[in-house]
């Protein structure tokens, strides 16, 4: 009978790991002294209520910064600090990731508070008052006040997504968050916090058998069904859409994008990585438009391009992990300028990529970008929290790891293959461009009009650049004049 029971258990064991929907990510390290984790559900702004925009983020935020049945935000502080162990969140688009890192010496009282603030939320009415006025605050007096460049950003991407699933902030919109109750995020919590969105990601210096013990926990969420909202294909978009945000600005932010569809699924990914790379890698000066824009003609801090959803991670110049999309797009981002240069910089940038497009890279460009895109994408993975950040996105898209993917391509690709992803995801002919400006009533009459844009040198600079600067201070734009508009900071991201 003993050993009946025996055999009944170990069934019933292996017939829930077998069952269980939740997926599990590991990268264990016996010498690690850090334990990671990364838990992530596949949900995100795209499951936000109509009417409610943002309780995605509200409630990602409200678990991770709040506290559990046991302890209060405070305490659940007080606790962390000692320990010198971290948790976060990150609620993008289409997935939420609750991030944790801790000393293996703590690695149980720590899970103990890590796992509760998921499993067992507090939902306390003072941390939902908190978070509340921090969601408004950010869209009301850092995004739409002190932070131009990331209102371009996010003005462009409202702009390319407008009527899509993405085409609100990931925060939401200020009276999305003032219409959510506390209420309504515990029943968000309880329809979408499932077994079935979870992905257990852990890396570093856990016991063998953690996992099991993490399994066993997290299957006291409910099955529930995975929660993947069908995309539509983002709107068409005609000649060059231009917004213009208007508010007192010593300078202004640009941003051009348009969306492409190809994604780190698709070997045509990997070869437009490496154009992208020679054309505008972040905060390198090996790209054209850098070399163009800044190191020629030292217009601006920096010029960059992006070919997938581009969000830095933190001091680093590396792109942030878990920030996953089935859609993507292309974009370039002009670090705001002297207002009387942005005209001619918007030129400049839509004429190097109608260059690139008609003239592709060299064979010879193309093996030193290859070599730099190999040997710079080791940094991306530096630290094993990176390393599992990455492992969790390869599974989104159904890959092998990112880094041996890329690597991989990279050895067979070929400067054919490089430019012929080129002409095929790349134009320069409609795309959106979002533009913080003081000046704008001004800026939007020099574009309708196709004005020269004339730029003053404060140094000398060479013939050749003045040379060059005749073909750009007239580059035609074609502006779709219907699509040219200005709107108020104050106007966006409020409903």
């Amino acid at each position: 009978m003993k050993l009946f029971s025996v055999i009944l258990a170990i069934l019933f064991i292996m017939t829930n790991a077998h069952t269980s929907p939740i997926k599990t990510v590991e990268l264990r390290s016996a010498k690690s002294p850090i334990v990671t984790f990364r838990l992530q559900f596949r949900i995100g702004a795209i499951n936000d209520t109509e009417g409610k925009e943002g309780i995605n983020a509200f409630t990602s935020h409200i678990i991770a910064q709040g506290g559990t049945k046991e302890l209060s935000y405070q305490q659940v502080v007080e606790a962390l600090y000692p320990w010198a162990a971290e948790i976060d969140v990150i609620a993008d688009k289409e997935v939420t990731t609750f991030i944790g890192n801790v000393h293996k010496d703590h690695l149980e009282k720590f899970y103990k508070i890590f796992s509760d603030l998921i499993l067992h939320p507090r939902f306390d009415e003072e941390d939902y008052t908190r978070l509340k006025d921090e969601g408004i605050n950010y869209l009301q007096n850092s995004l739409r006040s002190t932070n131009d460049e990331e209102l371009g950003k996010q003005t462009l991407q409202a702009l390319l997504y407008e009527g899509h699933p993405y085409g609100t902030t990931n925060v939401g919109t200020v009276q999305g968050i003032t219409a959510t109750s506390l209420d309504d995020i515990v029943a968000y919590y309880q329809a979408h916090y499932t077994q079935s969105n979870l992905t257990i990601g852990i890396a570093g210096g856990y016991p063998k058998d953690f996992i099991n013990t993490m399994l066993k926990d997290f299957s006291s969420l409910p099955v529930g069904k995975i929660t993947v909202i069908d995309l539509p294909a983002p709107r068409a978009i005609s000649n060059l859409e231009v917004t213009i945000v208007d508010k007192p600005a010593r300078a202004s932010a640009i941003s051009i994008g348009f969306p492409i569809d190809v994604t780190r699924s698709e070997k045509d990914f990997y070869a437009l990585m490496v154009a992208n790379s020679y054309f505008g890698e972040h905060r390198t000066f090996n790209g054209v438009l850098m070399n163009k824009i800044r190191g020629d003609r030292g217009i601006n801090y920096g010029d960059y391009s992006y070919c997938e959803n581009f969000i830095q991670d933190g001091g680093t110049r590396f792109i942030m992990p878990n920030i996953p999309r089935r859609q993507q797009l292309f974009s370039i981002w002009i670090r705001p300028t002297k207002p009387e240069d942005a005209h001619f910089s918007i030129r400049e940038a839509l004429r190097e990529l109608k260059k690139l497009i008609a003239n592709g890279i060299t064979k010879e460009d193309f093996e030193t970008t290859r070599d730099f895109v190999k040997n710079y994408s080791k940094l991306w993975v530096q630290t094993q929290d990176r390393r599992l950040g990455f492992a969790l996105d390869s599974k989104f898209y159904g890959t092998e790891f990112f880094i041996e993917k890329l690597e991989k391509e990279l050895k067979s690709m070929t400067v054919n293959d490089v430019n012929n992803a080129i002409k095929k995801y790349l134009q320069f002919q409609n795309a959106a461009i979002a533009i913080v400006a003081g000046d704008a009533k001004e800026l939007q009459e020099k574009l309708s009009a196709n004005a020269t844009s004339l730029i003053v040198y404060a140094t000398k600079v060479p013939d050749t650049i003045l040379e060059e600067d005749k073909d750009i201070i007239n580059y035609s734009l074609h502006i779709n004049k219907d699509k040219l508009k200005i709107v108020k900071a104050d106007e966006l991201f409020e409903k």
